[in-house]
């Protein structure tokens, strides 16, 4: 079993062991930005279908390198307006969006032949002035933007929480998240994920009931030094 194998394995494993606690199924979407295609290619071999990019051009490259392969492509940096059309164009699931003036450029451009765009509402659960996402109070409204989009299908909730050294204050973070999940569940049945956890910290996020884990470091390693 190379490295990479051995990751993958870990990380499934972990991912296993926390979900016995609640047993909900969660999805695991590996952050592959700023590795290279090949990598992307190696983790894919291995079974993993979802992958997630912060950057447009970068995802969009990456994209075009492994045509071959049926992969699922996530955005999960931030989204600016001039961007939409691309990511509307190409990307299956957007989990950062946090603003309404970004619905309708999204549902004006993606694709009638394609289905419709899986959105998440980025929510900056913490209050950092260094993080987008829109407040908790906010979400309700853009929720319902969202969700009289006919291209966009809103699916749920992302956060990235304080990386506070402290794990019960993470996990408290955790908490507040999906109680806001619950509470939007109510005005829309049809939501189903809460994406939220990284490498170091989604077990607890798990614990609290995230349905999907956003993971790079923990199966990649260190990011490539630019």
């Amino acid at each position: 079993m190379n490295s990479s194998e051995k990751a993958f394995t870990a990380v499934n494993d972990r991912i296993r062991a926390a979900a016995a606690t609640h047993g909900g199924a969660v999805r695991l979407v590996a952050v592959s930005k700023t590795q290279p295609a090949a990598a992307v290619r190696a983790l894919a071999a291995l079974g993993q279908r979802a992958f997630g990019e912060n950057y447009v051009q970068e995802a969009l490259a990456k994209q075009a390198e492994l045509a071959d392969l049926a992969l699922e492509w996530h955005l999960i940096g931030p989204l600016q307006s001039n961007k939409c059309r691309e990511v509307a164009a190409h990307f299956d699931w957007l989990q950062t969006l946090d603003r309404e003036k970004l619905v309708g450029l999204l549902d004006r451009w993606r694709p009638a032949d394609r289905p419709p765009l899986n959105v998440l509402i980025q929510v900056n659960i913490d209050d950092e002035t260094s993080k987008s996402g829109c407040a908790p109070a906010a979400v309700a409204g853009l929720a319902a933007t969202i969700a009289a989009a006919p291209r966009l299908r809103l699916r749920g909730l992302m956060a990235i929480p304080a990386p506070l050294p402290e794990r019960e204050r993470r996990r408290a973070a955790f908490a507040r998240m999906a109680g806001l999940f619950e509470e939007l569940r109510r005005a829309h049945p049809g939501i189903d994920t809460l994406s939220m956890g990284m490498s170091e910290d989604f077990d607890l996020a798990i614990a609290e009931g995230a349905t999907m884990v956003r993971v790079g470091s923990a199966l990649f390693g260190a990011r490539p030094v630019a």
